[in-house]
């Protein structure tokens, strides 16, 4: 099982790795700015696999690489 802020903190370093800002990035994912700051913060533990379907496809990964 993941450990609780995984899920924030893979997003946070695949978006840093494309060299993309939290609002570049929430335009591009079609993800609400403050819900992907929430995420990354780990405010939101567990997004919505809609929302993770919407991060994974704009960083060009597998949901399972976000998660893991």
């Amino acid at each position: 099982m993941a450990r609780e802020n995984n899920i924030g903190e893979n997003i946070k370093k695949y978006r840093t790795k494309q060299g993309l800002s939290q609002e570049d990035f929430a335009k591009k994912s079609g993800v609400k700015y403050t819900t992907l700051t929430k995420i990354e913060s780990g405010v939101i533990k567990k997004p919505s696999v809609l929302v993770m379907a919407k991060i994974a496809k704009a960083l060009r990964v597998n949901i399972e690489e976000l998660i893991k």
